[in-house]
């Protein structure tokens, strides 16, 4: 009996030690055992807005700076708040008179003019020396100032080889950027190499998503630009033109479509070879996300050339990815095996292998008129407020700290990690569009709080250590995505502040001789040579439209939505028509495909993207646009 008293001293006495840890330190509650409404994450420790001027030595907590901030956020509004017991999102810009009021309340149009000016000159320091030194390559490695293509000496460093093809992508995703920019005659000159140089007749193994986002996307987002006949950006048609890149598009979807044969589920493959279709010895997983997200180009594509095979193809991988969601919370895992349908990671969340699946079921209800993919959409949506939220209730009022969303399981909603991912940043962007502006606002100062402490998004924030887990930065457009659609629904000046903090920092922190180069480290600022073509396609274009006001873009009568690699397309009731009969397409029988050992779902940065449109903020008011009520 002796020695059991001892082992129960001695537990007791580690529980006693435990706790005056648990104290001391003041982790308390926010080691994550209980979850409600009001969960504490004790974010006031991590003095996130501390500013990192040498005067500066104030060391309020990032939860008092967060609501000094917010309340000091200045907007003259005209409209009075219709519910006197819940305070609206235009409480947040109610007048102010602290430093934050003073400091945020205006924006110059001179110092706009300047950051307009900055943006552009950022653009073409990047694509000029890309097209200088690496072209016809994919991409520029600033640093060296050399071009960048697959790595055909280890077809397993996905990391490159998803995204590079040997098709002059840097080029293709710039496409629009330029007329974003009003440089006709370099778009003209950029579509006629496009035109002349590129071929998809490639022994090159891609990533489908990266393939569909990147290149597809541009390719039909230069054609219907070149072709709309409302002309947003003036007469850009380009002479004896006939089509050559919708044919490309075409030519592209087609080499794709191997990745949706051969399946059991209709969840495509996340790899085909260019010339010879899925390797043999490709992997039966893939991502939510890069499975989920192929529905807006595909759909663009069958309407552009009548032929229902695209559109059905990823419809269906969307509605079979649907099908595998959690009876209990609704929400869907990150990794899935596509010949038997069981979730190889169940992880729910908001970034890597999640992002674009959501954001394309609102999208694609915007653009075709699906009513089921907005049904969609909305039960998501509940099923992450339901699940993935923590923090008090209410955005702006009441107990504990603001909201965060964070990585669950996706059967018991029970928390999996204590880190988020900065493509994440996208979501605010997501809630604007979706309605809820008053939570995107909520969240958005939650990740510009990061980008304050770091001057860059660390790829992944742990939340409860409060510090990074990885380190680096390339040159992701997520945060600026969102800071611009909150701007456009708010026409707050804070967002203008925000742009310019972060445009300075990637001037700073990321040029080099020849262009940007990722961030290795957000803290001793280390750099890697590659500057990733979202930086021209994403990045550098939300900079510039969110302080170029009279954007042919924000003065057309037509409406214009982003894809999730920020090309360009409009609303066009053209889209919602159909030129085929339902039904003519039957599912094919299966085949197991032996697998392989390299997931496409691995790394963060392979993930991706997120871009939302111009003007619209409530789902009503898109709606009523486009002619849908």
């Amino acid at each position: 009996m002796q020695w059991r008293s001892i082992v129960v001293g001695l537990l007791l006495l580690r529980l006693v030690f435990n706790f005056v840890i648990w104290l001391a330190f003041g982790l308390g509650p926010s080691w994550g055992f209980n979850f409600p409404i009001n969960f504490n994450f004790n974010l006031h420790k991590i003095e996130l807005f501390k500013e990192k001027e040498r005067d500066d030595s104030r060391t309020n907590s990032w939860l008092n700076q967060l609501r000094d901030d917010i309340d000091g956020y200045h907007r003259t509004c005209s409209k009075d708040n219709e519910h006197p017991h819940k305070k609206s999102y235009l409480s947040f810009f109610q007048n102010g008179k602290d430093e934050y009021a003073k400091k945020y309340s205006s924006f110059p149009d001179k110092l706009k003019a300047e950051m307009r000016g900055m943006a552009k000159e950022m653009f073409y320091f990047g694509y000029d020396n890309y097209m200088k030194y690496a072209f016809p390559d994919d991409e520029l490695n600033p640093i060296d100032c050399q071009g960048r293509g697959p790595d055909v000496l280890n077809p397993s460093n996905v990391n490159i080889n998803d995204v590079l093809g040997n098709y002059s992508l840097t080029l293709i995703d710039t496409l629009d950027t330029l007329l974003v920019l009003g440089n006709v005659s370099e778009f003209h000159r950029a579509v006629k190499l496009v035109i002349d140089t590129v071929s998809f007749d490639k022994d090159s193994t891609v990533q489908v998503f990266e393939a569909n986002i990147r290149i597809l996307g541009s390719l039909i987002s230069a054609h219907i630009l070149l072709t709309d006949s409302k002309q947003p950006f003036g007469n850009v048609g380009l002479k004896d033109y006939d089509n050559e890149l919708l044919h490309l598009a075409h030519d592209l979807a087609v080499r794709l479509l191997p990745a949706f044969e051969n399946t059991s589920t209709g969840i495509p493959y996340p790899r085909v070879n260019l010339k010879n279709g899925v390797p043999p010895d490709s992997i039966n997983e893939t991502c939510t996300a890069g499975a989920g997200s192929l529905l807006v180009e595909f759909g663009i594509l069958s309407r552009l050339v009548g032929d229902s095979t695209f559109e059905w193809v990823a419809r269906r991988a969307v509605k079979a990815l649907w099908s595998l969601r959690s009876n209990e919370t609704g929400l869907l895992g990150n990794v899935v095996n596509i010949q038997t349908g069981q979730w190889v990671g169940k992880q729910s969340g908001l970034g890597a292998g999640m992002d674009s699946f959501y954001e394309y079921l609102l999208k694609s209800y915007i653009l075709f008129g699906e009513k089921e993919d907005y049904k969609m959409f909305k039960a998501a949506y509940e099923s992450i407020q339901n699940h993935l939220r923590r923090g008090r209730e209410a955005c702006n009022e009441g107990e504990g700290d603001p909201p965060l969303y964070v990585n669950v399981n996706m059967f018991s909603g029970q928390i999996m990690n204590t880190w988020i991912d900065s493509l994440q940043a996208f979501f605010p962007g997501l809630q604007v569009l979706s309605g809820d502006v008053e939570n995107a606002i909520c969240l958005h100062a939650f990740y510009y709080a990061i980008w304050k402490r770091f001057g860059a998004l660390p790829e992944r924030y742990n939340w409860q250590l409060q510090a990074p887990d990885v380190l680096f930065y390339p040159l992701r457009p997520e945060l600026v995505e969102s800071t611009y659609l909150l701007y456009q629904a708010t026409k707050n000046p804070f967002y203008l502040h925000v742009g310019m903090d972060i445009l300075q920092s990637i001037e700073k922190y990321t040029k080099v001789r020849c262009g940007y180069a990722t961030l290795h480290h957000v803290v001793d600022k280390s750099k890697e040579d590659r500057m990733e073509s979202f930086f021209l396609s994403e990045t550098c274009k939300y900079l510039y439209l969110l302080f170029d006001e009279d954007n042919p873009l924000h003065k057309s009568e037509n409406k214009y939505i982003f894809t999730t690699e920020g090309h360009v397309v409009p609303i066009d009731e053209r889209f919602r028509e159909k030129q085929w009969k339902e039904g003519v397409l039957t599912d094919q029988d299966a085949t197991n495909v032996p697998p392989s050992n390299t997931s496409n779902c691995d790394r963060i940065p392979d993930e991706r993207r997120y871009a939302l449109p111009l003007k619209s903020v409530y789902m009503k008011q898109i709606d009523q646009m486009v002619g849908l009520l």
